[in-house]
């Protein structure tokens, strides 16, 4: 079966699930995302289907935290995923959905987190770097207020200037801008293909001056 018609399929299935979603892990986080890894996939190679699935269907766990209010990892969301597989009547071999499944639940490691990286398939190295991109530059700094603000957290506290060693998706920042420091300004050097690492560099920039500038307002001194 086309990709293409895949694709649409599943978004018909999901569309629904992530319409009430407000925290910057919309659909349209999901779309940009595929859209990111299918570009890096031309360059780097991979199999084009499972990994323009996986990018569609990553953030699945996000929801069932928003509905549970309980902090879920990727791994929890796999059932689920295979259930909107199933019922989305697509075409994937049991190697495939295993591999889609494998993206899915290794796809939030990072080389500052405890645990650092453990896998090296390059179709979850891709899944990797394209959910990574979508949280830099100016849509990545849209997306941080937004979750900021969803998480009830502050924008900034500038009482607390310390900075993580270590981060992993379950810790709860001091603010927004501390987001920027423990995560955000590292995903640069945690890029693993050079068509990532490229793009990185000029939206890694572009939150450097955001804050910059954030800061020195914040100061009067702007």
């Amino acid at each position: 079966m086309d990709l293409a018609i895949q694709i649409e399929k599943l978004e018909k299935e999901i569309q629904a699930y992530f319409k009430s979603d407000s925290s910057g892990h919309d659909i349209y986080h999901l779309k940009r995302v595929m859209n990111i890894a299918l570009h890096i996939q031309e360059k780097e190679g991979g199999d084009r289907t499972v990994i323009g699935i996986a990018a569609l269907l990553h953030d699945v766990h996000r929801i069932m935290q928003n509905e549970t209010g309980c902090f879920c990892l990727p791994k929890d969301s796999l059932d689920n995923i295979k259930e909107i597989i199933d019922k989305s009547d697509i075409i994937l071999s049991r190697k495939q959905i295993d591999m889609v499944l494998h993206c899915i639940e290794y796809h939030e490691e990072y080389s500052f987190s405890k645990s650092g990286k453990t896998v090296s398939d390059i179709e979850t190295l891709i899944l990797q770097d394209a959910d990574n991109l979508d949280a830099i530059g100016a849509i990545g700094v849209g997306r941080t207020m937004t979750y900021g603000a969803t998480l009830g957290i502050p924008i900034w506290n500038p009482d607390i200037n310390d900075e993580k060693k270590t981060f992993d998706e379950g810790d709860k920042e001091e603010s927004t801008i501390h987001h920027f420091y423990n995560k955000l300004f590292k995903l640069k050097d945690n890029m693993n293909t050079s068509t990532a690492k490229a793009i990185a560099q000029k939206r890694h920039e572009f939150m450097e001056q955001f804050v910059e500038e954030f800061l020195a307002e914040w100061e009067g001194k702007r």
